[in-house]
């Protein structure tokens, strides 16, 4: 937690009126961006190799992903078709 946001919430605790907390609006919303402004700082945008490598590795495992459950959506389907003839015939 933040400087500034032990400090906003330390005055929101000893601010209980609506009038109070109105008044310390500004400096919430300037701490609030103020913070905003310290974490995109630490952002950092991936290389072009690195999405490249992270696409296709979400291509390869929805291709996976899709034959995988194609596979036991056939095995379900044929399994429960064969078990209602079964029922069905007798």
């Amino acid at each position: 937690m933040g400087v500034e946001t032990k400090k906003m919430a330390n005055s929101l605790a000893a601010v209980g009126d609506f009038g109070g907390r109105l008044k310390s609006w500004p400096e919430r919303i300037r701490s609030f961006y103020n913070d905003v402004r310290t974490e995109m700082r630490k952002v950092n945008s991936p290389s072009l190799k690195e999405v490249r490598a992270t696409t296709t590795v979400v291509i390869i495992t929805v291709f996976l992903f899709g034959a995988y459950f194609w596979i036991v959506d056939l095995t379900l389907s044929h399994s429960l078709d064969r078990i209602f003839r079964y029922f069905t015939n007798r």
